[in-house]
């Protein structure tokens, strides 16, 4: 399983990013597929999951500001990230689990700026 973030880097408060998450070596379109992010000193916490079936749950405080999104034919997971605050600033980490086993990619820096 390889999962390959992309779309990361610097950007005023009050602007966008699109994060984007290649899978291979899973039959995608089965998968949960789900962002988390991890501040410095900070836990990793959740940001957004989305189903099989395109059912999505957000954590609070992205509700309204971050939109997840699958493309099954590219086995690619998105994340649309608008009004970001400086409070957004992290690693935001792809993530689904096959079996018991969590995968997680190597993770793309988000840095806002205020």
């Amino acid at each position: 399983v390889q999962l390959v973030e992309s779309g990361g880097g610097l950007v005023q408060a009050g602007g966008s990013l699109r994060l984007s998450c290649a899978a291979s070596g899973i039959i995608f379109s089965l998968n949960v597929m789900g962002w988390y992010r991890q501040a410095p000193g900070k836990q990793r916490e959740l940001v957004a999951r989305i189903t099989s079936g395109g059912v999505t749950n957000y954590a609070e405080s992205m509700k309204g500001r971050f939109t997840i999104s699958r493309d099954n034919g590219k086995k690619t997971v998105y994340l649309q990230m608008n009004s970001l605050k400086p409070e957004d600033t992290a690693v935001y980490y792809c993530t689904t689990r096959v079996g018991l086993t969590d995968y997680w990619g190597q993770g793309t820096q988000v840095t806002v700026s205020s």
